[in-house]
């Protein structure tokens, strides 16, 4: 028997509860992981309030992230012991997810909790950090290098945005931290950040080309946000989008693309392969500093997250929260 958050639907409604189970009612898989921690992310607390139709079949673990002990394995990767973290594919939407004490899942889904983390920290880092880490990969790869000027990270106070900062200041970059919460300016200069900027700066439709700013960009808003990092990005550079916190809409032009030259690229953390999630977590290993990780993290115990869950989204939170789910 394990706890875990379960979210139903029924002909009463719709319910989220923590609740006992039994380990036969785990979806199949095959490896069995006796989870130590998980977290809660944007998508997680959709997910437990119901603000959007997250969870495709019912009854659901949320969860997108665990970290943890493999306990059973018939995967040729993965033998009884190793440590664990999975983010995404579709867990916590379509297979039961990291918001429990146990889960079971497929192998491929899993990588190595690298050594210099504790499966706590590798979930203060989760899929918000692990998606930082593409972002700032795919500008590098790109050939974005820190003389060319100023890096724009919106969403800052956010998880991706945390990471993204510490990350491309250890990499040299000067970096522009975009936040609504200007009593944040603090927090966001500890991590890195050379300059803060109010979002409201960004948030409002702007024209189709403006004075060039930002050698590149990171960004989780989506929207008039991105439209307005596009417009003001420098000849040549490059433009990562990530998420879509203002919309889902992209009020633009091509002007930035046909006359500036600007890339625009799509990250995807949730299905992404094996070779960019290593490449992913191998820089955060190597790059991340340990204390930042207490900076952006809080810890809550798992039956604490489902009323954190509103608290996220009504913005209420700044960086990351960790779920216990032992205690």
């Amino acid at each position: 028997m394990f706890s875990a958050i379960l979210i139903d639907q029924g002909e009463a409604g719709r319910t989220v509860a923590l609740t006992t189970l039994d380990e036969a009612e785990l979806p199949e898989g095959d490896v069995s992981v006796e989870v130590a921690y998980s977290t809660l992310n944007y998508k997680d607390a959709l997910a437990i309030t119901g603000r959007s139709p997250v969870v495709r079949d019912f009854p659901m673990v949320p969860g997108i992230d665990l970290a943890g002990v493999v306990t059973e394995s018939t995967h040729r990767g993965w033998e009884k012991g190793d440590l664990v973290v999975l983010n995404g594919w579709g867990v916590g939407e379509r297979h039961w997810g990291g918001l429990a004490q146990q889960a079971r899942l497929d192998g491929d889904w899993l990588v190595p909790l690298p050594p210099a983390f504790t499966p706590r920290q590798a979930m203060a880092i989760g899929t918000a950090g692990y998606t930082a880490s593409l972002c700032v990969n795919a500008l590098v790869d790109r050939g974005v290098r820190p003389d060319q000027g100023e890096i724009l990270v919106t969403g800052a106070t956010g998880g991706v945005g945390g990471v993204a900062i510490a990350l491309l200041s250890k990499a040299g970059f000067s970096v522009a931290a975009a936040t609504s919460k200007p009593s944040e300016g603090g927090y966001l200069r500890r991590l890195g950040a050379a300059t803060v900027l109010d979002r409201a700066e960004l948030a409002a439709p702007g024209k189709p080309l403006q004075k060039e700013r930002w050698a590149g960009v990171i960004d989780s808003a989506g929207s008039s946000t991105l439209a307005n990092a596009c417009a003001q990005t420098r000849y040549g550079g490059t433009v990562v989008a990530c998420g879509l916190a203002q919309g889902m809409d992209l009020p633009a032009t091509v002007a930035p693309f046909i006359l500036r030259g600007v890339a625009l690229i799509g990250i995807d953390s949730v299905m992404a392969p094996a070779r960019p999630r290593t490449a992913a977590w191998d820089r955060l290993a190597r790059d991340l500093p340990p204390d930042v990780l207490d900076e952006i993290a809080q810890d809550v115990a798992l039956p604490d997250a489902i009323a954190a869950a509103g608290r996220l989204l009504e913005g209420g939170v700044r960086g990351r929260i960790v779920v216990d789910v032992n205690r």
